[in-house]
């Protein structure tokens, strides 16, 4: 008999890919410019160039048969090295290269660090709104995904109901600032708050919990007022899982690492766990030529202002028509809440107006919808009389 979980995951897409396969045949239908696709967080701004340089260096000068080798299992010595080194200039951190595991992006950082960590039966929690993946990776690895509520009016977090979710099972919590799908991001005061919360449950029953900081749109922040903590600064058990997909525009190079913090007590065995884990899943080595560019480039970022543009005018926009929008600190993407309580019905009536929009019941929060504006600016523009419209529909 087949693994029933794998094969039903496997004839189901996610909503957000079978929305995007959606839009994909019906721009063949109608013409690319008549289809307004927010489904999908493809970053729409092009990569630095200081990435095409340095590929085009390294292609032309480097031995072809060592570029294209397999590194160490957990990554290249060198670039592993330059990773440790520029987190802690930046961060003020004192992380060496074997405090870091590269990956195939994010989702790889992040099954890999649950199934470093769980047991079957243990608990991993996040807040809602949450990326839906979430779910799949803790049951892959054994563990139940336990979804807390924030709060209603800022998708902050709400410490009352953290404190109701988390009991002896709990083994992880998960967060995800800048938020996929609504921006939010987690300031200094919250994550001290949750620090505090986190130890005091690890006093009172002896269980202690891990960190997992999901960060592949840390650098996508749009106002100086708005900046991400490091929580390794904060919290002693906590990991980084980063990717490169959304701040160099590469998301179909998956690339990026897990930074393990050196401070916790039982570092040696998470560090060896994570090894463990990259083996028995198959993802050692991850790619080779990529590894080798992220160390010339670490430090650049797409041009994000593209966003903020994108942001502002669509913030703007729909709260002029009549929608009510939460308006995003980062990431890329627009939580609006649906004129009517099913959000699925109004992603469906979004559609007549070529629109594709997410509904939110995926990220375990009916009656939003979310937009991701990683999108040409001319598209938005084109897309807004037809927000209007779906909009008025409801009067």
């Amino acid at each position: 008999m087949l693994n029933t979980e794998n094969v039903g995951l496997g004839k189901v897409r996610s909503s957000i890919r079978e929305l995007f396969e959606y839009g994909r045949k019906r721009k063949a239908e109608i013409g690319e410019d008549n289809v307004y696709d927010f489904s999908l967080g493809n970053p729409s701004v092009p990569a630095p160039p200081e990435v095409g340089e340095a590929l085009k260096e390294l292609i032309e000068n480097c031995d072809p048969v060592a570029l294209h080798g397999y590194t160490s299992a957990q990554g290249a010595y060198e670039v592993r090295k330059i990773i440790a080194g520029y987190t802690n200039s930046r961060f003020g951190t004192s992380l060496n290269a074997d405090c870091i595991y590269m990956t195939c992006g994010a989702a790889a950082s992040l099954t890999i660090t649950l199934n470093a960590l769980v047991n079957a039966g243990d608990e991993v929690i996040t807040f809602v709104p949450y990326f839906p993946e979430y779910k799949v990776f803790a049951r892959h690895a054994g563990a139940e995904l336990v979804a807390v509520k924030t709060r209603a009016e800022d998708f902050q977090i709400d410490f009352e109901n953290l404190k109701s979710a988390l009991s002896p099972k709990t083994k992880a919590v998960i967060i995800n600032s800048p938020n996929n799908p609504c921006g939010v991001v987690y300031g200094e005061e919250v994550i001290k708050r949750l620090v505090c919360v986190l130890n005091e449950h690890t006093k009172r029953t002896g269980n202690p919990v891990y960190l997992i900081s999901d960060e592949p749109y840390r650098e996508l922040v749009f106002d100086d007022s708005t900046s991400v903590p490091y929580i390794m600064n904060f919290y002693k058990r906590s990991i980084v899982a980063y990717s490169y997909s959304k701040s160099l525009s590469l998301p179909g190079e998956r690339i990026g690492y897990i930074a393990v913090n050196n401070a916790m007590p039982e570092f040696n065995d998470v560090y060896a766990g994570v090894c463990g884990a990259g083996r028995a899943l198959g993802y050692v080595c991850a790619p080779a030529l990529f590894q080798r560019l992220i160390a010339k480039v670490y430090d650049k970022t797409a041009d994000v202002s593209v966003y903020k543009a994108n942001r502002d005018r669509l913030c703007s926009a729909l709260t002029e028509y009549g929608y009510k929008v939460i308006k995003p600190d980062g990431a890329f993407y627009l939580f609006v809440k649906s004129p009517e309580p099913d959000a699925k019905a109004f992603s469906e009536r979004a559609k007549e107006y070529e629109l594709l929009l997410v509904a939110g019941d995926d990220f375990g929060c009916g009656g939003y919808a979310r937009i991701s504006y990683c999108v040409a600016p001319e598209m938005i523009e084109r897309a807004l009389p037809a927000f209007k419209k779906l909009f008025e529909s409801y009067k």
